[in-house]
């Protein structure tokens, strides 16, 4: 399955119809999405049962894990694994949330309702923002909120009515806890960033209007659900992980916060020992601990996006680049020896003839695209035939 190509939404429902026991119930469902990342706004993993050809992007997890939680949040609640209904209940869940960022889906929702309608409603959810050329190189953001979208279908499958202003009070809730555990640290260094994160990701409120004081915990005497409070006992957790333990002040507000929830104390251990395991485990591949300046940043994400498309391509490659010997010559020798001046224009010359048959490899087109050119010359020798590379190991 390809998540960044169309079909892919089909292609799901196929998968998810031969494994109708993936998951047990709510509560597993949701340790699933915890270890995956999912829960915590991080996109790393995906269930094992889906099967994948090639290494994902966040944005690709994002797009699977959001489309499972919702198909089996949908199954649990309706006992029911019609894929098309599911697929016509998303559209109706995501009609009754017009409001703020998601207004614009208007458009998408109109007409007849398919599964490539809903690849694209899931494309607006993940991405915060950016622009189409930041999307192609890797360099917009990811929705780190995303897991409230999936306790929000729950309620709008129990007809549980407002259903605007519970996500509103689960954003509200979520952005004060992680502002207020930030705020009781003694020293805050990467932490910030994640609640500047969060705080991008609100899609039901507007941040500069909303209060960031103590406030919040008469709202958790309501009716919370104990997934939701699961969620938010997970996301304070996640603002304190970085300090490995807990100095008073720390210990009162997250115990504390605990009691409100009514989590015992191991309880609410239990969720600390977890994150921090889990960021011990992935803290290199969280992007917002990195830190790199912003060319690195889009050099990075543009080498990602660039190799994604190459290899994902690699087939049709091959079979352009035999029709063309002189330039698998050159590109042979460019993996052993420098080429010169001459012998680089040739080879960015060809190649850009070869990426006009490829549609996916437009990019390569666009007026500066040849700065590409190095990139795909360094990934390049995973594509050529085994004689020419010695030292590749399968």
């Amino acid at each position: 399955m390809n998540p960044s190509a169309s079909g892919w939404i089909n292609k799901f429902g196929h998968l998810v119809k031969n494994k109708p026991g993936a998951f047990a119930n709510f509560e597993s469902l949701y340790q699933e999405l915890k270890s995956n990342g999912f829960v915590y706004g991080i996109h790393i993993d995906i269930p094992k049962f889906i099967k994948v050809e090639h290494e994902l992007t966040e944005d690709e997890v994002a797009k699977i894990n959001l489309l499972t939680a919702l198909y089996f949040t949908y199954q649990f609640e309706k006992k029911e694994s019609d894929f098309e209904l599911f697929v016509n209940t998303v559209f109706g869940y995501y009609e009754s949330l017009e409001v703020g960022k998601i207004s614009f889906l208007n458009k998408i929702l109109t007409g007849s309702q398919t599964e490539s309608q809903l690849e694209k409603l899931i494309d607006s959810r993940i991405y915060l923002g950016g622009n189409a050329f930041n999307r192609a190189f890797g360099n917009s953001l990811t929705n780190s909120l995303l897991y409230v979208d999936v306790l929000i279908f729950r309620i709008y499958l129990q007809a549980h009515a407002p259903v605007i202003a519970h996500a509103q009070h689960l954003e509200y809730v979520t952005i004060n806890i992680a502002y207020q555990a930030l705020n009781s640290k003694e020293t805050q260094k990467e932490d910030d960033k994640l609640v500047q994160l969060l705080g991008s990701s609100l899609t039901y409120l507007d941040l500069e209007q909303t209060n960031l004081d103590g406030n919040y915990r008469e709202l958790l005497k309501e009716n919370f659900t104990e997934c939701e409070k699961d969620y938010f006992m997970d996301m304070a957790c996640l603002t304190l992980w970085e300090d490995k333990h807990l100095d008073p002040k720390e210990s009162d507000y997250i115990f504390g916060l605990g009691s409100v929830l009514g989590r015992s104390k191991n309880e609410v251990k239990s969720a600390l020992d977890f994150v921090q395991f889990f960021f011990e485990k992935n803290k290199s591949k969280i992007g917002y601990l990195n830190d790199k300046n912003v060319a690195v940043q889009f050099y990075e994400g543009m080498s990602k996006n660039v190799g994604k498309l190459i290899l994902r391509n690699s087939k049709r490659l091959k079979k352009e680049l035999t029709e063309s010997k002189e330039l698998v010559s050159l590109l042979s020798k460019s993996a052993t020896k420098e080429l010169n001046a001459q012998e680089r224009k040739k080879v960015q010359n060809q190649l850009l003839d070869i990426f006009k048959t490829i549609p996916s490899l437009a990019i390569f087109m666009l007026p500066g695209g040849a700065v590409l050119l190095p990139i795909f010359i360094k990934l390049i020798p995973k594509l050529l035939p085994s004689a020419f590379d010695d030292n590749r190991v399968d």
